[in-house]
């Protein structure tokens, strides 16, 4: 049996190579000083987005994701980027009604007490990116499924996110582990809405559609109007999508949030006009999914007034 073969059939066996090799980079990386992190980061955006990173003079959207790296305000990135943290400033912005019900925290993926969990619920960690754990009927988990979880989280907590593609942010957070109550949408996926705002104004807004399983993406601007651009390679839905209830009022609450900062993603969840805080990221897509056409690149960094 091959090497990839076992590492495939075997979860841990995946976790623990991915998170030694997280762990390396990370300490690798926290001894770099400020021009070797932009030499690092340099080489990335050409590899992912096939053009030389301007660092004296970034115009493009993507470089200037790759210059808020080095030179946003990390105290505030660290704080507002944690999924969990961030809920005191939200309950202080915009109110607590805004924030799906939190059932549990924990340190570590051993402690999460299954039994006194809903039926339904979500798992995740604060400090990861495609971590979710979407639970739609606890008493069908086996010893093996909650295993299989718990060995899932402990990597996510403990992996370092970000390090690797220069989001140092992730990596500064106290990971934990937090579950929050189920928000069912008909049973679909809950659609996603992300606010691309620049100084406190929303601009656009892109809709992610089945995003566990034919991931497309939809970009607006604040009319509900389809835009000839996109993130990444996902691709468009075949059918229109209408303008959620209480469109207006998502507008509002992300202006709201994102003010005071220069850029920033505000994400959102709408199931039948209730409004539900999603998260703050302040590199979006970290800046290695390439915005196509390349004119929108520009175009959207042309919005985006470095300090």
């Amino acid at each position: 049996m091959s090497i990839k073969t076992i590492i495939k059939k075997d979860s841990s066996v995946y976790f623990l190579l991915k998170s030694l090799k997280m762990t390396y980079l990370y300490r690798k990386i926290r001894k770099m000083d400020n021009a070797q992190k932009m030499a690092y980061i340099g080489g990335l955006y050409r590899k992912k987005i096939g053009r030389e990173m301007n660092w004296d003079n970034p115009i493009r959207y993507t470089e200037k994701i790759q210059y808020e790296k080095i030179n946003g305000r990390m105290d505030e990135k660290v704080q507002l980027a944690d999924k969990y943290r961030v809920r005191e400033w939200i309950k202080e912005k915009i109110g607590e009604d805004y924030l799906i019900r939190l059932l549990g925290v924990w340190k570590k993926a051993s402690e999460i007490d299954f039994d006194n969990l809903p039926n339904q619920f979500v798992l995740k960690t604060n400090c990861s990116s495609g971590d979710v754990v979407i639970v739609k009927d606890k008493s069908t988990l086996s010893p093996k499924d909650i295993r299989n979880i718990r060995k899932k989280l402990d990597f996510y907590l403990h992996c370092k996110y970000g390090v690797d593609t220069g989001e140092f942010q992730y990596a500064l957070m106290e990971p934990v582990i937090i579950a929050e109550e189920f928000v069912d949408h008909r049973g679909d996926d809950l659609p996603d809405y992300k606010f691309l705002c620049f100084d406190g104004v929303p601009v656009y807004c892109w809709v992610d559609i089945d995003r566990y399983s034919n991931h497309k993406r939809n970009v607006y601007n604040l009319k509900w109007e389809l835009q000839p651009w996109n993130q990444e390679r996902y691709g468009t839905t075949n059918y229109p999508l209408k303008a959620p209830d209480n469109f207006d009022k998502m507008i509002e609450i992300a202006a709201k949030l994102s003010a005071g900062f220069p850029h920033v993603r505000v994400d959102l969840y709408n199931v039948n006009g209730k409004i539900y805080f999603g998260e703050m990221t302040f590199t979006n897509g970290s800046g290695f999914e390439p915005i196509i056409p390349q004119e929108a690149d520009d175009m959207l960094g042309n919005l985006w007034r470095l300090p």
